[in-house]
């Protein structure tokens, strides 16, 4: 079961922002994708070493604990997370991202630098992104409370069935390579639990939806995020069979930010670095990335 957190509200010049924080030392800040929320931050930083990372886990505006208001733009977002390090004293930090939440972190990295000590960036939004992949039924099952109990309802009692349909959801495989993840997900009981974790933080409620509707809707008309100007040491992962987010977001941003790395997972999904067959070893490479730096 996801970690019970222990969260706050700080007051910044662009307004609140639900926070919290885990463990201690190499202060990371957690970025989670769309939909999302602190719930899905807490998973995200999971990975990292309690005894070495503090993770400085967000609720982006319209995402649970922090109301959307009219911190819509991605520099706005980027502005208050710059806001909440000062809040908390925190001069600066590492950046870890995932998916949807990439925009504001490259976004951090180009408007305050000084701020940012390294840059982790998993599957992430870096281009003009417009949501084709989900289906009627995934919408039907993720907007509407019947669809979400029925979800639930899954997971608690066929497990089995809902990593399948996850992994199957987020990844062009053939039917024998997600046979093969589903049994490997299914029996490890750290990659099984987060599967399990993720799906309500996916959902897209009434505390989450206005956040959900302004990211695609901000994503839509991204002309450029300056990735170029990026300073800060950056590893990009990303699964090649991505199917919610197409790889050619990592291969851009690799090949945009100076001085990028690009750890590409084979036959990886959007879950990848902590599903796929080469997740632990992933995992290890960026705790490594984050404390050289």
């Amino acid at each position: 079961m996801t970690t019970a957190l222990t969260t706050a509200v700080a007051r910044t010049p662009f307004g609140p922002i639900e926070y919290a924080i885990v463990g201690e030392g190499i202060p990371v800040l957690v970025i989670h994708g769309s939909p999302g929320g602190i719930d899905a931050a807490e998973l995200m930083a999971r990975f990292l070493p309690k005894a070495r990372f503090k993770a400085i886990l967000v609720s982006r505006p319209g995402y649970l604990g922090t109301a959307l208001g009219d911190r819509r733009t991605i520099d706005q977002q980027a502005d208050l997370l710059a806001a909440l390090l000062d809040e908390l004293a925190i001069a600066r930090a590492a950046v870890y991202s995932w998916s949807g939440g990439g925009p504001a972190g490259y976004r951090l990295a180009v408007r305050h630098p000084g701020k940012v000590v390294s840059l982790v960036a998993f599957a992430a939004v870096s281009q003009a992104y417009r949501d084709t992949h989900a289906s009627a039924v995934s919408r039907l099952m993720f907007t509407t409370s019947t669809g979400r109990w029925l979800m639930r309802v899954l997971a608690a009692h066929q497990p089995r069935q809902y990593i399948a349909g996850a992994l199957s959801s987020e990844g062009h495989l053939t039917r024998a390579q997600l046979a093969a993840q589903v049994d490997a997900v299914f029996a490890d009981d750290t990659k099984r639990q987060f599967v399990l974790d993720l799906g309500p933080t996916a959902e897209q409620g009434k505390d989450r939806c206005d956040g959900y509707d302004n990211d695609l809707a901000q994503f839509g008309r991204i002309a450029s995020l300056e990735l170029e100007r990026i300073t800060a040491p950056t590893l990009i992962v990303q699964g090649t069979v991505d199917a919610d987010l197409p790889p050619s977001h990592s291969d851009f941003a690799a090949a945009t930010i100076p001085g990028a790395e690009l750890l590409a997972l084979e036959e990886g999904t959007h879950l990848a670095l902590y599903t796929n067959a080469d997740a632990e070893a992933a995992q290890q490479r960026v705790i490594q990335f984050l404390s050289a730096h």
